[in-house]
């Protein structure tokens, strides 16, 4: 059997966390690796007892000197592993909290252990009566809106159960964010680099209505969102900056073609500034706001397709809404049409023309 250690991050912890490594001490599941994540003198009577319970499991106890956030724990237990941890082949996170109990634990081992070199993510079934509404709405909202950033379902996307395998390990330790935002960054990184695979697995929670969390809702879901919302901005600088390109080439066309094409010069100038651009935003997009993994020619084909596509279904929506709707502008049904056909093109790229293998 493979080895695989168990990575618990801790701060101001309190009885829960000494409940689930008596269960795990129990159940023989180990080693547990615990990070101290800076909780204060206040707390050390707490890791006092765990820590005689982590040396019956054989595992270890890392103390940051302050807090530093979940995601520098979990790269301070990964560096850990990777220096002294020869033997190790994966690891599952948990969390402290008692949201994941031994069973579960046991069950993302063994699902770890039969997929070597996958992510695995104990997902939670989110539509009982006792999770908390605001657990219940931002994981749907957030799966939604991940599904369409990144291409990939991912049904509980702040589930703080996981299983690593020791590669991906090595490069989570180059990935941005120190706090509860880099187990999103994990998830937008895996996508189409690793499979990965779900695993049901139970929801817990103390209290509906005062569900104990040092997850802050405002300050933490903005981190998680900047983060997606940065590959949007990726995208909007791609397409705006093809667009400036084309005006320039088209520009200096213009002035060039004048004289030796009098009759077709803008049609020329249009087409060859409308092609540099395309393949300028092609390129942007193939390895900057997507890194496809998809070949060249097959994606290139695909997005040329789309390009003409969205230029006919453009020009066709404008003129439908201008003989419907007269009283409107034509430049404004132009930018509505124009920025609804933006969002239905990112999709598509994703999914489609840009689709990771």
């Amino acid at each position: 059997m493979s080895k695989i250690d168990i990575i618990i991050p801790a701060y101001e912890p309190d009885v829960r966390l000494l409940n689930l490594l008596e269960e795990l001490d129990k159940q023989n599941l180990g080693p547990v690796i615990l990070i101290n994540d800076g909780s204060g003198p206040e707390y050390n009577s707490i890791f006092e007892k765990a820590a005689l319970i982590i040396n019956r499991l054989h595992g270890t106890i890392l103390t940051h000197d302050f807090n530093k956030g979940k995601g520098r724990a979990l790269k301070t237990a990964f560096s850990y592993i990777l220096k002294y941890g020869l033997d190790v082949e994966a690891v599952v996170t948990a969390d402290s909290d008692g949201q994941h109990t031994p069973e579960c634990i046991k069950k993302m081992i063994n699902a770890t252990e039969k997929n070597p070199g996958c992510l695995i993510l104990g997902v939670r079934n989110f539509t009982g009566t006792d999770v908390p509404w605001k657990s219940r709405f931002g994981n749907r909202l957030t799966e939604k809106v991940f599904q369409f950033v990144s291409g990939a379902h991912i049904t509980d996307t702040q589930t703080g159960l996981r299983g690593i395998p020791r590669k991906y390990m090595k490069e989570l330790l180059e990935l941005k964010g120190e706090r509860f935002e880099f187990e999103m960054r994990m998830l937008l990184d895996a996508a189409g680099k690793y499979q990965i695979v779900e695993i049901p697995i139970s929801t817990v929670y103390d209290s509906v209505e005062n569900h104990q969390t040092h997850f802050d809702p405002f300050r933490d879901s903005l981190r998680i969102y900047r983060i997606l919302g940065k590959k949007i901005i990726k995208y909007v600088f791609s397409s705006f900056s093809s667009s400036i390109i084309d005006l320039i080439v088209f520009s200096i066309l213009i002035q060039v073609l004048r004289k030796s094409q009098p009759l077709f010069y803008t049609a020329i100038a249009t087409v060859i500034a409308r092609l540099i651009s395309a393949t300028y935003n092609y390129f942007i997009n193939y390895k900057v706001v997507f890194k496809s993994n998809e070949s060249v020619s097959a994606s290139a084909l695909k997005y040329f397709i789309l390009a003409i596509a969205q230029m006919i279904c453009s020009a066709g929506l404008v003129t439908v809404f201008a003989f419907l709707i007269p009283f409107i502008p034509e430049i404004i049904l132009k930018i509505v049409v124009d920025t609804f056909l933006f969002f239905v093109s990112y999709y598509i790229q994703q999914h489609i023309v840009f689709h990771k293998q």
